[in-house]
């Protein structure tokens, strides 16, 4: 099955990340394309309220993108039991072109596994006819390798006791060696035959499909022996013997495996160790597949198309590692890499879901109620209901055509999407900063921006304390210069700057002032894309 593109935002995503992502992967999907939306992290409130008013269900979510065991895992289909027979497993390996077998139990638990270098080895040991005695092989097992019939006796099911002999030597001879409980071998040879029954043997096998003589047949009828007949030489049988000893007796019990979610990288260090060529994959004790040393070489990595982003900074953690093949965005150009070329819209509008609903139309797609909805609010949420300064005449002309489509007053069902976003009563300091954050490199500046937009900032600066001392802590666990949190005034159209680090002469460079006691009010700010990181890179590059 073709592997799926994943859409996804970036981490902390907002509402024009989420909606825009499950838009673009609708656009894919009825142009026939295995997409799927995904997300990089928590939905916040004004998301959450948005996809419940639409009844859609959130993306997936994806916490990181580094190829993991299940990403080259192969769903096993060839499996053997502990009492099957080598003969069994041979047959197997030839049909199935396959090195190893995994070895199950009823309940599908991982029990062994068998290689082809298991059988070679028992191969070069075997130096003479095997002894089974010790390996609990019974007489259905003799059967099954020999392509037998049962002439007489009904107890296929006890174990051989005896040794398997050939009845190749003189009559006396034959007398002195065999012993009751013995298996043995032997053609067309009626006298023979006889003599061995006598020694009180287990089982009589025919060779070459010998016919006993009824003389013979009531002979072992009276002692108590089985008959199998067999189309095979005495040599040959000889050999079949040897395999009829169950897979438990030759399989390695020990078996180094893998859980479907243990990373490539890490699994690496243990198969260059051990060197073998298969490694079953198990999740609670139970075979879900194989994982082949030679796909651990160059995996296929994931496909991904990037919306409302293209900074690697601002990526699912391990994107470095997937296959970026789009990027739908509207921000500035973060020097994110690819390896090769690739489809970018790039626009300078308010909202990625602006360029998305465009797509749709410019393609004769028809965006179905929900997805209007859902693009509709992204536009609402990213120009906050069209009074920031990103705000184009595209976005407001596309958001009366979605909303037509979704039957909404877009003012009225503006202000809810706001007020949902804003309601940050039982949030603590580190849920505020994260609903909304995204780093940035100015210079050689590594900045943390946040921002969460409120209809009135007051109840939200009583917790300033709160808020800095996990900007602080924040700043210093990931290693930023400075981290900032702007809250948003959607009533006043301005911003207070919650900010800790160095150099504070950053944001005096790039707004004119740096407030005191890590606060900042920038009047007439609202965008962190156009008001905000533009002034700091400018600063950064002053400085």
């Amino acid at each position: 099955m073709e592997k799926p593109i994943y859409v996804i935002g970036h981490r902390n995503p907002d509402t024009d990340s989420i909606c825009s992502a499950i838009g673009y992967a609708h656009l894919k999907q009825a142009m026939g394309e295995n997409a799927i939306p995904a997300r990089a992290g928590k939905i916040n409130g004004e998301t959450k309220y948005v996809l419940d008013y639409f009844s859609v269900t959130a993306p997936i979510l994806i916490n990181d993108l580094y190829p993991r065991v299940r990403d080259v895992m192969a769903e096993t289909t060839v499996t053997l039991g502990p009492d099957n027979t080598l003969r069994e497993l041979g047959q197997l390996m030839k049909q199935h072109s396959v090195k190893s077998v995994p070895v199950i139990d009823e309940a599908k638990m991982l029990v062994g596994i068998v290689t082809v270098g298991d059988l070679a080895k028992r191969y070069f040991d075997e130096l003479e006819m095997q002894d089974l005695r010790e390996t609990g092989v019974d007489f259905s097992g003799i059967l099954g390798v020999l392509d037998g019939k049962l002439i007489l006796g009904e107890n296929l099911a006890q174990k051989i006791t005896g040794k398997v002999r050939i009845a190749g030597a003189r009559i006396h001879t034959l007398e002195k060696v065999f012993k009751p409980g013995d298996v043995v071998l032997v053609g067309d040879r009626n006298k023979a035959q006889q003599v061995s029954i006598n020694c009180k043997i287990a089982c009589l096998v025919l060779t070459g499909n010998a016919e006993p003589e009824e003389a013979v047949i009531e002979a072992a009828r009276a002692q108590g022996t089985l008959i199998i007949q067999t189309p095979y030489d005495t040599y040959t049988c000889a050999r079949l013997v040897n395999q009829s000893i169950p897979i438990r007796m030759v399989m390695q019990s020990h078996v180094i495996t893998f859980k479907p979610s243990e990373l490539i990288s890490d699994s690496k260090t243990t198969i260059v160790k051990t060197n073998h060529r298969n490694y079953p994959v198990v999740e609670n004790g139970k075979l879900l597949g194989l994982i082949n040393r030679d796909q651990l070489i160059v995996p296929e990595k994931e496909k991904i198309i990037l919306v409302d982003h293209n900074e690697r900074t601002q990526a699912v953690e391990g994107i470095e590692e997937a296959r970026i093949i789009e990027i739908i965005d509207h921000h500035r150009l973060g020097g994110l890499q690819t390896g090769e070329p690739i489809f970018i819209r790039h626009e300078p509008v308010g909202c990625t879901a602006t360029i998305v609903a465009n797509m749709h139309w410019h393609r004769n797609i028809t965006i179905p109620k929900p997805i209007a909805g859902l693009l509709l609010s992204a536009i609402i949420s990213d120009t906050v209901l069209f009074k920031s300064p990103t705000c184009t005449p595209e976005d407001k002309e596309v958001a009366k055509k979605l909303a037509a489509i979704a039957g909404l007053d877009i003012e009225q069902y503006g202000m809810a999407v706001l007020k949902a976003g804003s309601n940050i009563t039982n949030m603590s300091a580190a849920e505020v900063v994260h609903t909304d954050l995204k780093e940035f490199q100015t210079g050689e500046y590594s900045l943390a921006i946040a921002q969460i937009s409120v209809m009135d900032p007051r109840e939200l600066l009583t917790k300033q304390a709160d808020i800095l001392s996990y900007l602080s802590t924040m700043r210093t666990k990931e290693n930023y210069d400075m981290a900032m949190l702007m809250v948003t005034d959607i009533m006043k159209e301005a911003t207070h700057i919650l900010y800790a680090g160095q150099p504070v002469k950053l944001l005096g460079e790039a707004f004119g002032d740096s407030g005191e006691d890590g606060l900042l009010y920038l009047p007439g700010v609202m965008s962190r894309k156009k008001q905000v990181v533009p002034p700091l890179v400018e600063a950064a590059r002053n400085l």
